[in-house]
């Protein structure tokens, strides 16, 4: 059998690199988005691979098996619902909705036509991120103390309501993988509106993750920092333990995850842990087209990014009281 024919709906900041990593593939077939000026740069950089601005067209088309959804949030559910609907797999860029009951009814719609519904968190397809998770696994890090993840960059072109709806669900979904916990809550919300413009550019989240060791319950703090107005952009995630820390930056070109540990003489030891190369976008796309060939559900599947869509909309309602103009909003449980 070969592989599924793929169309990817949007084409912009993002989606071209689903565009790119699809075709190099050997699976792009069409591309849809509503600016043609996008359009005629896919017609350009990638010969032979139809392009349109009629996502009811793409829908009929009966040679596409698979549809890659790279567009605003706030249109990810209706989007992947008409796809699910016409018989298509789904790939939808993170978050898998803006509700918890649209996530699930794409998740029943999905089971019930045994289609594959897949959800881009991308961190979970880091070779860094499997290595980390291994090491965590193994002991090395001893007994978890707390992990945090410090996602900020400059951005100026908002889509979003929240910086946490744009930047959180990367570090949600990791955390989560990282530490086998399927529910994490929120404990405490603090956003700041520091343009007055309506929009929380800059937040964090406070959060626990119950997890399973030795067959007792424990609980992990941890904490999310997000903002858009930050010119250095840091992608920094720290798990802290009993016996090393690691820390994983992804902003270096090479030895991305470190592991820092303290000898009896106070010496600093830092060690560098091999993983496989490999980008994860390539990874998460290859990932795709094999579920969809063996009918198999996916890593990032509607179950992972339940509780994701969970945590933000509980965070929503707590930052629903929007601010003024630089006043900051703070809830607790």
């Amino acid at each position: 059998m070969g592989l599924p024919r793929v169309a990817v709906i949007g084409c912009g900041n993002w989606g071209k690199n689903l565009v790119r990593n699809f075709h190099h593939l050997g699976a792009l077939a069409t591309v849809c988005d509503a600016d043609h000026r996008r359009l005629e740069h896919v017609a350009r950089e990638h010969r032979g691979v139809a392009t349109t601005d009629d996502y009811e067209s793409v829908l009929k088309d009966a040679s596409v098996s698979a549809i890659v959804i790279a567009t605003p949030s706030d249109t990810h559910f209706n989007l992947a619902k008409q796809a699910l609907l016409a018989g298509k797999h789904v790939y939808v860029e993170k978050p898998l909705a803006r509700d918890v009951k649209h996530a699930e009814e794409l998740d029943e719609i999905a089971t019930n036509a045994n289609l594959v519904l897949m959800v881009g968190h991308l961190l979970l397809y880091h070779p860094a991120v499997n290595c980390l998770k291994d090491l965590i696994a193994s002991g090395e890090l001893g007994e978890l103390l707390f992990v945090r993840s410090d996602r900020m960059n400059f951005n100026l072109g908002r889509r979003d309501w929240s910086v946490l709806w744009d930047l959180a669900p990367h570090d949600i979904s990791m955390m989560s993988y990282l530490l086998d916990c399927e529910s994490p809550e929120v404990s405490r919300v603090g956003g700041w509106d520091t343009l007055g413009d309506g929009l929380v550019d800059v937040a964090y989240l406070d959060l626990s993750f119950p997890i399973t060791v030795n067959g007792e319950q424990k609980i992990i703090p941890g904490q999310v920092r997000n903002s858009w107005i930050d010119p250095q952009k840091v992608v920094r995630l720290t798990v802290n333990g009993t016996k090393k820390t690691a820390v994983l930056n992804d902003t270096q070109q090479e030895d991305k995850l470190a592991l820092h540990s303290q000898t009896s003489e106070g010496r600093m030891v830092v060690e560098y842990p091999y993983y496989p190369d490999g980008e994860p976008l390539h990874l998460e796309c290859e990932h795709f087209l094999q579920c969809v060939l063996r009918g198999e559900r996916p890593r990032t599947d509607a179950n992972n990014a339940y509780n994701v869509v969970r945590v933000l909309s509980d965070v929503e309602k707590r930052l629903s009281a929007r601010p003024g103009k630089k006043s900051p909003v703070v809830t607790t449980r």
